[in-house]
């Protein structure tokens, strides 16, 4: 299983989203940092909606989706862009 398909089943099991969209971004930054993951999958870009982020602060938020995601960042994952909302907030996605 792949990075990104490994990251949409945490946050779908654990966020259950409105919305998620997980892009992967490595492309942008070859050679920037040795692959150690082994698949190329370096950087990404979470955008998600969740009803659980309601009435969370931005760092929570963040905190939240970088807690489900350490095995994936403790594993290689070089960089981890976090872009969550609550539905009914405006994004910019």
């Amino acid at each position: 299983m792949s990075v990104r398909a490994r990251i949409e089943a945490t946050l779908i099991e654990n966020l259950a989203p409105e919305r998620l969209i997980v892009i992967d971004e490595s492309h942008h930054h070859a050679g920037h940092q040795p692959d150690i993951t082994g698949t190329g999958e370096t950087h990404m870009r979470v955008r998600v909606v969740s009803e659980k982020f309601s009435g969370m602060s931005r760092l929570d938020r963040h905190r939240t989706v970088n807690a489900l995601l350490k095995p994936e960042l403790d594993a290689g994952l070089h960089a981890l862009a976090v872009e969550a909302a609550a539905p009914g907030e405006p994004t910019r996605w």
